[in-house]
């Protein structure tokens, strides 16, 4: 069997070594991104421009913003009549506040088989993995079956603009041939179970709505009644916001995820059947309900209030932030609720939009990534899954790229992966990097 035929193709002990030492390094260049504009993700650019063009792979480094720098790249495959795969990953990540951390969160240092530090999960992992697959074919001179783009994104963490929103604006071309897209946040280990280890693909993305509300009133004395008050007007209608209950809405992602994992339990579920419950099957499901529950409906969160400046004054003017998320087709249901929430004497606008997305789960591409992750983690089923939030897959959609959350790790039972973004002492196991590098190479390879 040739090399590049063999289950773990090109990649050697290099490879393996280059994912952590990438990971590492890639996290000691603080790229906090606090949506102020005072991110800088050019250092990191240039550490993957540099170590592609070592590779080979002519890097294009792009900029709206001074310092605020993408990185694009194309490796050519063998078959040119195939449509081209992106691989995006982002550079930047959100602030930490040293002083709250085991290790400092930009020392990328690795203990006891774990590299931590900012970016560990979200997402210097999956960057440091694809740079680290690029370099083996180099070496091995191997050569993936699509063209395979890959772009290193500034400004995920805030709007975009600097980034994914910026490439497909601006820079289109380079994505030229690309009809679908892998990124963050899917085919990780998790454990519903003794005995039971999922590994979830993302096809779906809700959409994000973070909203502004604004209320008005007449400002007046502090011991005098006001029927006005634009403090009551605001507390009020947050209170509707915050304690609504949304609808079930099930996409085809939701659906197939809860077929699929009902299923793993033995648990036979029929949604479009009479009187079906979705709360009362989540029920059932144990662990493995967290993969689904945020995703069945939209929601609304109060986040912030900011109102009035002397405990004697009412305030003429009142505003609250909104986190809001909406499933794919809820966008018309989204708007007309919060009319009606707001009520009267309240205003409400979007600081914040971007579109939900869904993604086929019955595609090639979908089942190439399962069978990956399946032949590198026997006895593991691979299922669909929606994110409750988003990636920068929703500046690609508008290129008409399709994406799917595939950042392969294997994870030990008691390591929660989702609550390490954004989190305090983020890491990653050194093994479930080389598990990523694994299954990468062979999924990219034969997309």
């Amino acid at each position: 069997m040739a090399e590049a035929d063999h289950p773990t193709g090109p990649v050697d002990e290099q490879a393996l070594g280059e994912s952590v030492t990438f990971t590492s390094e890639l996290i000691r260049i603080d790229t906090s991104n606090r949506g102020d504009d005072s991110c800088r993700e050019r250092p990191a650019a240039e550490y993957v421009a540099e170590r592609l063009a070592a590779a080979g792979v002519e890097p294009a480094l792009l900029e709206r913003t001074p310092g605020r720098t993408n990185v694009v790249a194309r490796i050519e495959g063998t078959d040119p009549s195939a449509d081209a795969l992106l691989v995006h990953g982002h550079l930047d990540v959100v602030p930490a506040e040293a002083s709250d951390w085991t290790v400092h969160p930009f020392s990328g240092e690795v203990r006891d088989g774990v590299v931590w530090g900012r970016g560990a999960i979200d997402m210097k992992n999956m960057d440091a993995m694809v740079l680290a697959v690029v370099r083996a074919w180099a070496r091995a001179g191997v050569r993936p079956r699509r063209d395979i783009v890959i772009a290193y994104t500034a400004d995920e963490e805030a709007s975009a603009r600097d980034g994914a929103g910026f490439l497909a604006d601006r820079h289109g071309d380079l994505f030229a041939g690309c009809t679908e897209g892998i990124s963050e946040s899917g085919a990780f280990t998790f454990h519903a179970g003794p005995g039971m280890s999922l590994y979830p693909i993302a096809a779906g993305e809700r959409g994000t709505g973070w909203l502004k509300l604004t209320a008005e009133g007449r400002a007046g004395h502090g011991s005098k009644v006001n029927r006005a008050n634009a403090v009551s007007r605001l507390a009020a209608a947050v209170a509707r916001i915050g304690e609504y209950e949304w609808p079930v809405r099930l996409t085809p992602t939701v659906r197939a995820a809860l077929v699929e994992i009902a299923a793993l339990h033995h648990i036979r579920v029929d949604p479009d059947a009479p009187g079906f419950d979705v709360d009362e099957v989540l029920a059932k499901l144990g662990p493995a309900a967290a993969l689904i529950a945020p995703t069945v409906r939209n929601s609304t969160n109060p986040t912030m209030l900011e109102a009035g400046y002397k405990v004697n004054v009412i305030p003429g003017h009142a505003t609250a932030r909104i986190d809001g998320r909406m499933v794919p087709g809820g966008e018309e249901e989204f708007h007309e609720t919060l009319d009606r929430l707001t009520g009267p004497g309240v205003e409400w606008e979007f600081d914040h939009r971007e579109i939900p997305l869904t993604a086929p789960v019955d595609s090639p591409t979908f089942a190439k990534m399962r069978a990956a992750v399946e032949l590198f983690d026997p006895g593991a089923h691979a299922v669909p899954y929606s994110m409750s939030g988003g990636t920068d897959a929703k500046q690609f959609s508008r290129l008409g790229i399709t994406g799917y959350g595939f950042s392969p790790l294997k994870l030990p039972v008691g390591f929660d992966y989702q609550a390490l973004f954004h989190g305090v002492d983020e890491r990653v196991p050194v093994d479930a990097l080389h598990f990523g590098v694994r299954v990468l190479d062979h999924f990219l390879r034969h997309a």
